[in-house]
């Protein structure tokens, strides 16, 4: 972990770079100082605790580093550009193991921060209960340990959470939401494709945009849609993007690749419905057979609740209109949960990728539930509203 004295020093400086840049960035997202870096300080220790995991017992992120240490930077969009940004960070800046995952735990703080900040504005008007169960949300162990490490987790949770706050008021954040399609596409590029897609819907169907803006905007959005679609897909690994047998065979491929592990489970015999289920709630309470799985089917237990409670909401409530753009985070989040779904088997790989969009479920269902309690009115005192202003003295 320590190779020298320059690990230590730099690991130190990345941190303090870290906890300075996160209280910056509170202040954008309108959050205070303290919550940001108390975030932070929380994701840090599970980038601590993933760390000391994966030195002992080994896994990608260890194979990121050591790929990083012996080879040479040549930028690609995947898993070539974490080995990419991690060779300058080994050679250009000479950083050792933990300085690399301390630099990629920053990414995905700033993910939290933004996930956070969007629970916080969704239950604003709502009650205690409900906003202290958004905060145990944001603090589940599930969400900080996977985008707290070397990898591509870390960058596409940011991307997620850079673009989910740029929902809510996307007419002024429109470059925040470029920059987020950027992060996506730099290490998953069929993720940011459906974000593409996302926004070229929403855009298309957006009534409080006049109809000329719609149709540039539609036609910007749809061609950047056509252009990114097929690049995503031929880098997942599918032969031809434009056939219905070439996607097909991608899925039963991705299946039976995935089987591969002991998180593996025969997916491609179970129906859709059944393989939403498994990829967002599984493994169950009685499913756990470890510490890890108990905390994932804790996680699950609350996005299960979420789910019952927001989806009856959702259909017992009048149609309502919202600030946010809503339509980019329902149809990205409910693209990439099918896709995932069919194309994933593994419950391991499942825990981790679902956190690229499950953030925004959670956003728009724990929104619906409750009511919006209107904020009190100023309370102004007879004594105070009769009381003129005070004139110059005069002897």
């Amino acid at each position: 972990m320590f190779e020298n004295s320059w690990s230590i020093i730099s690991a130190f400086i990345v941190f303090l770079a870290g906890a300075f840049l996160t209280a910056k960035i509170s202040g954008v997202f309108k959050s205070s100082n303290k919550r940001g870096l108390l975030i932070y300080f929380w994701h840090t220790a599970f980038c601590l605790i993933y760390l000391a995991y994966v030195t002992k017992f080994g896994g990608d992120s260890v194979a990121y580093y050591r790929k990083a240490v012996i080879g040479r930077f040549d930028f690609e969009f995947g898993t070539a550009a974490v080995d990419g940004l991690t060779s300058i960070l080994v050679h250009g800046l000479g950083f050792g193991i933990l300085s690399c995952f301390l630099v990629f735990n920053i990414f995905g703080s700033i993910g939290l921060l933004a996930f956070d900040r969007a629970l916080q504005q969704a239950t604003r008007n709502k009650s205690n209960l409900l906003k202290m169960l958004a905060t145990i949300i944001v603090f589940l162990p599930s969400v900080s340990f996977w985008s707290s490490a070397i990898g591509k987790d870390a960058i596409s949770f940011l991307a997620m959470g850079l673009a989910m706050w740029a929902a809510l008021q996307l007419n002024k954040r429109v470059w925040l939401m470029v920059l987020a399609v950027f992060f996506m596409l730099t290490v998953r590029p069929h993720m940011a494709g459906m974000m593409v897609i996302g926004l070229a819907v929403s855009v298309m169907f957006d009534k409080k945009t006049n109809l000329a803006k719609r149709l540039v905007l539609g036609v910007v959005a749809m061609v950047g849609a056509a252009v990114m679609v097929p690049f995503a897909l031929q880098y997942a690994g599918v032969s031809d993007p434009t056939s219905a047998e070439g996607i097909m065979d991608y899925v039963e491929n991705r299946q039976s690749h995935n089987m591969e592990g002991g998180g593996g489970v025969d997916i491609s015999s179970m129906s859709l419905p059944m393989q939403l289920f498994t990829y967002m709630f599984r493994p169950l309470i009685f499913e756990a057979r470890s510490i890890t799985a108990l905390a994932a089917a804790l996680d699950n237990l609350i996005l299960l609740y979420l789910f019952i409670a927001g989806g009856y909401s959702l259909f017992k409530k009048k149609v309502q209109v919202f600030a946010e753009n809503r339509m980019f985070m329902w149809v990205y989040a409910s693209l990439a949960w099918v896709v995932l779904a069919m194309t994933s088997a593994n419950l391991g790989i499942a825990m981790r990728q679902k956190w690229m969009f499950t953030p925004m479920l959670i956003f728009l269902l724990i929104s619906l539930i409750g009511k919006e309690r209107k904020p009190a009115p100023a309370v102004t005192t007879t004594a105070s509203a009769n009381r003129l202003p005070r004139g110059p003295r005069f002897k």
